[in-house]
């Protein structure tokens, strides 16, 4: 009976260190996807090129110090200058023709293609980003696709807004799922915490040994879950090498931590609720729980 007893808590601790690992493995893995999305995002606004275009009169000396100084600009993540040579160049490689051959001369003018950071390669930055490249009096247009600038802001927002509302389903259900672990947990010893209550022991006293056990148990699932987070990773990156353009370290150290903070916050929170559940029950109440 003795050994029986021995061995129940450390079954009970087993099972709750699983549901909770499987519950923190699930909540990583949209925290995981949410940052991703947001990363792939960034790398599709930061693909799209502004095109500067500048004077025919300007000369390459003088473009080369517009292009430089464009790059410093903090919307400005990359400047690059595109030579008449190099446009006509561009233009014989992707259609086989020459315009220059029937007109006699090269119709480009030189030009800047910026690459801006991604928060500012929206609709409303570009707004106020436009005539302030206008304003120079080296350039006479600035091009971009606005409809697709556009329809890209509103695709973004759409499917942020709906991993939002994933995760915030998903953070509800693993409170519940791991609330409920925890207090299965206890439940076995309600009668201990009415004795040692009776006692004239303290709340914070009888509440100790729970608290450190719900500690032990949020970091060990924790440790476990960004374990299997981490293999899950290196799996998709060796599937797939170009994923870890998305998979960086950033993210994994962000979600590894929001796994081990949440698996600590839920199980600690529950844990203390649950005794004081029981600590405000009277004996009668105890056989009804």
């Amino acid at each position: 009976m003795g050994k029986r007893r021995r061995l129940i808590p450390g079954m009970q601790t087993f099972t709750s260190v699983i549901s909770t690992t499987l519950v923190l493995v699930l909540l990583g893995l949209v925290v995981g996807i949410v940052l991703v999305a947001e990363r792939v995002g960034d790398d599709v606004r930061e693909r799209l090129a502004v095109t500067v275009l500048l004077n025919d009169t300007v000369s390459a000396a003088q473009a080369q110090q517009v292009a430089k100084r464009f790059g410093t600009e903090h919307f400005v993540g990359r400047a690059t200058l595109i030579t008449p040579d190099e446009a006509l160049r561009e233009l014989k490689n992707a259609t086989g023709n020459d315009p220059s051959e029937f007109i006699g001369s090269n119709p480009f003018c030189p030009s800047i293609e910026l690459r801006l950071v991604a928060r500012y390669a929206c609709s409303d930055s570009l707004a106020w980003i436009t005539p302030r490249l206008q304003a120079h009096a080296e350039v006479t247009d600035v091009l971009y696709p606005r409809d697709l600038v556009e329809q890209l802001g509103r695709n973004i927002r759409r499917a942020t807004l709906v991993l939002l509302v994933l995760s915030g389903l998903l953070l509800l259900v693993s409170i519940g799922l791991i609330n409920n672990t925890v207090r299965l947990a206890i439940y076995s010893r309600r009668f201990l915490i009415h004795t040692m209550r009776l006692v004239g022991a303290s709340w914070g006293f009888i509440r100790r040994p729970f608290m450190w056990r719900s500690l032990w148990v949020g970091v060990l699932s924790a440790l476990i879950a960004d374990g299997v987070l981490f293999g899950l990773a290196q799996a998709a990156m060796h599937h797939d090498p170009a994923a870890i353009r998305f998979l960086t370290l950033r993210i994994m150290l962000v979600v590894g931590g929001a796994v081990l903070a949440s698996g600590l916050f839920i199980t600690l929170v529950c844990t203390f609720l649950c005794v004081n559940r029981y600590l405000r029950m009277r004996e009668a109440e105890l056989y009804e729980a």
